[in-house]
């Protein structure tokens, strides 16, 4: 939404209110404070809607992420894909989910950080993504925790080329019990054998 419509949206947000008070036709001093309450109101909306990407508590209400029982369940975001809170190796991040990855693909940073090793790998693989073949180097991390779903020893995949983004792939996804959508949830449910 460009500045514009921004501003007209706002305008007529507040247009409606204030026309309902003159219609009521309250004393001044009154209308005032509603007037001042209503801007109130509507900019502390307006700044969390504009903030919205640096309020990570904020965004953990809209897409969060819960164990159910032995499940773990998590909302679809906005853009369509489901986003886990995930420890690898005692380091917290948040992962992508995609079913359509093989193996788990992480940042450089996310390994580092993990303490990856991946200097013990002869050669690199070539991987084909959805933007091409890209090389990658291989590691193993000891444990990867979703919620109430915890595995160890899994292959990960780490290269330059993912950038910042990390994706837990379907080496996770297939050690599970189970892994379904219903009404825009992801639940994974554990393996008795982990």
């Amino acid at each position: 939404m460009n500045d514009t419509a921004q501003f007209l949206a706002l305008a007529l947000m507040l247009l409606l209110p204030l026309s309902a008070l003159i219609a009521r036709r309250p004393p001044l001093g009154q209308t005032v404070k509603f007037a001042l309450a209503w801007i109130a109101v509507f900019a502390v909306g307006l700044l969390l809607v504009s903030q919205f990407d640096r309020l990570p508590s904020l965004r953990t209400l809209l897409y969060d992420q819960q164990v159910v029982g032995q499940e773990t369940r998590i909302r679809m975001s906005e853009d369509g894909h489901f986003y886990a809170d995930v420890s690898i190796n005692g380091v917290e991040r948040r992962m992508l989910i995609d079913s359509g990855a093989t193996i788990t693909a992480l940042s450089q940073e996310t390994a580092r950080a993990a303490g990856i090793d991946t200097e013990s790998a002869m050669f690199p693989v070539a991987l084909d993504t959805a933007n091409g073949v890209v090389e990658a180097k291989r590691g193993r991390a000891e444990t990867v925790r979703v919620g109430s779903i915890s595995t160890r020893d899994l292959g990960v995949v780490v290269s330059p080329a993912f950038g910042e983004t990390d994706v837990l792939g379907m080496n996770f996804l297939s050690r599970l019990g189970s892994w379904r959508v219903e009404r825009r949830s992801l639940i994974l449910t554990p393996s008795n054998q982990e």
